[in-house]
């Protein structure tokens, strides 16, 4: 039986989430003993030109150009993976929309700027349709295995909808508040296993924000801890800041 093609590409991103997948070892050998990869630029310079059975995008849409490619790439495959905070909510790229679009040109090319043009930055779910999402900036490695072998079976895969202080507590870490640090725990997705605190970082929110989130009980948290709505605002911008396309939709 032939086995599966698929086709990693990048869009605006730092390729972290690349290097997430090719640093995976030997359960990288494990995927590649079940698919066929036909195109992966941070590690093969072969291109595929007929259809993909899974596309894995990482990064997120800035340019027109960029609009037309991912359509392009839409209709070559029969599933779309996003991975990576880029690909799935907009991720750092998205900060440029604090800004007017000419400003961000004329800063990032000076004379240069009308050679490049610029949309807002979108989510690749904001133009194409995803059948699959692995958050994270970096993605977490155990999850974007699950996906995979979730795809490869046919079945669904559900982002975890519950905040990453679930997963934290499981963990027995100390709460980064009783540190007098600001953390986005209590407002973001799980599924990585609470991979940042564990290792003594924050949450910076950057899988997401969970779908109904407990508003009073970090209202809570924020005059317990005497912290603005505005730094906290801020703090979300930082990687959740295309998601209000949607809310202004």
């Amino acid at each position: 039986m032939n086995k599966p093609k698929v086709a990693f590409f990048d869009f605006a991103c730092c390729e972290g989430c690349q290097l997430q997948v090719a640093n995976l070892g030997e359960q990288l050998l494990d995927i590649l003993g079940v698919i066929d990869v036909v195109e992966f630029r941070e590690v093969m310079s072969e291109k595929w030109n007929k259809e993909y059975d899974v596309a894995i995008i990482e990064g997120s849409i800035t340019t027109p150009h960029a609009v037309d490619r991912i359509k392009k790439i839409r209709k070559r495959s029969k599933v779309l993976i996003a991975y990576g905070s880029c690909a799935t909510i907009g991720g750092i790229n998205g900060m440029k929309n604090n800004f007017e679009l000419d400003e961000i040109r004329e800063h990032v090319y000076p004379d240069n700027a009308k050679h490049f043009p610029t949309i807002p930055t979108m989510a690749v779910d904001q133009v194409v349709k995803v059948d699959y999402y692995v958050n994270g900036c970096p993605i977490y490695p155990p999850e974007f295995l699950k996906v995979i072998k979730a795809v490869l079976k046919g079945i669904p895969y559900a982002v975890p909808d519950k905040a990453v202080c679930a997963e934290c507590k499981l963990n027995e870490n100390v709460c980064m508040y009783e540190k007098g640090v600001i953390c986005l725990g209590p407002v973001t997705k799980a599924g990585c296993n609470s991979w940042c605190i564990n290792n003594g970082n924050i949450c910076y929110g950057c899988r997401g924000v969970v779908t109904n989130p407990q508003e009073q009980a970090q209202n809570d948290i924020m005059v317990k801890y005497k912290i603005s709505l505005d730094l906290m605002l801020n703090k979300m911008n930082m990687y959740n800041k295309c998601r209000e396309i949607d809310k202004d939709e």
